[in-house]
């Protein structure tokens, strides 16, 4: 200085280069990045456009600070908050390397995923949705959805199934006596709420059974019979008893759980025993509807392993779920499901649907089916009966199989 005395020019570049004005330097806890998400046996899940959201989800639920015990530590420079900006932190370098994060494996299978991503998309710009299950398990090795940028209909959508539910309502009417070889005449038509109610296949059949009425989905049949030995609560109670449709689903993704209202009288209840009226499901819950009958007990359907899963109350009884099977086999062999192209694996169960919609002048197509340890479902809206659109898309993940 001009009087003799020493002095020293500060700047904070004299402690780092790096070091700007308004900066801090600091040893901090550093942390592994987070876990890489595969698939059950270890592939990554990028990729497939109808996981973004999940894999979204699990990022940002991922602990920012983590457990202390896992951090290591570096020499951090730190920027405070400009207007409209975040706090940052820059490394440095590194002191001592955090404890490593094990990849998280979810229950999806990438070779059944990438089955479903193509199928949902293959379905010429209708709005379509799959999912596929594991019977003995409940985990959930596959759901796809198109459009992807849109609603994950596969687990959040809610819209009448159509005939798939008679699954369900075949179930109650086995527990109330009825056999596959009781008379199920089926009227050419029949009134509902006011409304005339008709079949897909033409003309009266009067000397048909359970059997008949089930492998050729006969509403008229499902309605009487269901008017004459069944409640307005049966179905719903039945659903969440035996099926778990109707109870609150934890699958690590947002979902919308099945609801089948307990209407007030016997008018109201028939529309729901042909699975319309006010019922609401998606493909996950028809999904596990076919694979509670593959195995015969409900597994509520999960996406993480290890997530607990909420059971049902009771099983279907070893007949009437023998019998439920058979009928399912049978749709396949010699029913509505033997139309569908191309042809389900040998020893499948299934249900086609056709949901009728008020607003569309196309019913929307709906299938749910089971093939060895394997349960899929899916619908395409506006894709007309269940064996031409959905029955397809689901017959070629079943082709794949649950190599797992």
């Amino acid at each position: 200085m001009s009087d003799g005395t020493a002095a020293v020019h500060w700047a904070p570049s004299v402690i780092h280069p790096r070091l700007d004005a308004g900066e801090t330097i600091a040893v901090k806890p550093v942390y592994a990045t987070p876990a890489t998400v595969t698939d059950r046996k270890g592939k990554p899940l990028t990729g497939y456009p109808s996981l973004v959201g999940l894999l979204n989800q699990l990022k940002s639920a991922a602990p920012q600070d983590g457990d202390p015990t896992d951090a290591g530590s570096g020499v951090m420079i730190s920027t405070p908050a400009t207007s409209g900006g975040k706090a940052t932190d820059e490394k440095l370098f590194t002191v001592k390397e955090p404890r490593a994060v094990p990849n998280l494996k979810l229950t999806i299978d990438a070779d059944l995923q990438n089955a479903a991503e193509q199928q949902v998309t293959a379905q010429g710009g209708k709005p379509a949705s799959l999912v596929a299950i594991e019977p003995s398990s409940g985990n959930v090795l596959a759901y796809a959805f198109s459009p992807s940028t849109g609603q994950n209909r596969a687990f959040s959508g809610g819209t009448a199934p159509g005939s798939t539910m008679k699954v369900l309502t075949t179930a109650a009417l086995l527990e109330a006596g009825v056999t596959p070889s009781t008379g199920m005449p089926c009227p050419e038509t029949t009134m509902v709420t006011g409304k005339a109610v008709t079949n897909d296949e033409p003309g009266a059949h009067p000397d048909y059974t359970l059997t008949d009425a089930f492998i050729h989905s006969c509403n008229t049949s499902f309605i009487e019979k269901g008017k004459d030995v069944l409640k307005p609560g049966s179905l719903p109670a039945i659903a969440k008893d035996v099926f778990g449709l109707g109870l609150v689903w934890h699958t690590g993704l947002t979902n919308f759980d099945t609801d089948i209202p307990v209407e007030g009288n016997m008018a109201g209840a028939a529309s729901e025993f042909i699975g319309q009226g006010k019922i609401r499901t998606n493909p996950l819950g028809m999904a596990s509807v076919a694979a509670t009958v593959q195995s015969g007990v409900f597994r509520q359907p999960i996406l993480i392993p290890g997530t607990a899963q909420t059971p049902a109350a009771r099983n279907l009884s070893p007949e009437v779920l023998n019998s439920l099977r058979s009928l399912m086999v049978k749709t396949v062999q010699s029913g509505t499901a033997s139309e569908v192209s191309p042809a389900l694996p040998a020893g499948s169960g299934a249900k086609t649907g056709t949901a009728e919609v008020d607003t569309s002048d196309k019913a929307n197509s709906w299938f749910t089916a089971y093939s060895g340890n394997l349960a899929v479902a899916a619908e395409v809206e506006g894709g007309g009966h269940g064996s031409a659109a959905a029955g397809p898309a689901a017959s070629r993940v079943l082709a794949v199989g649950n190599k797992g």
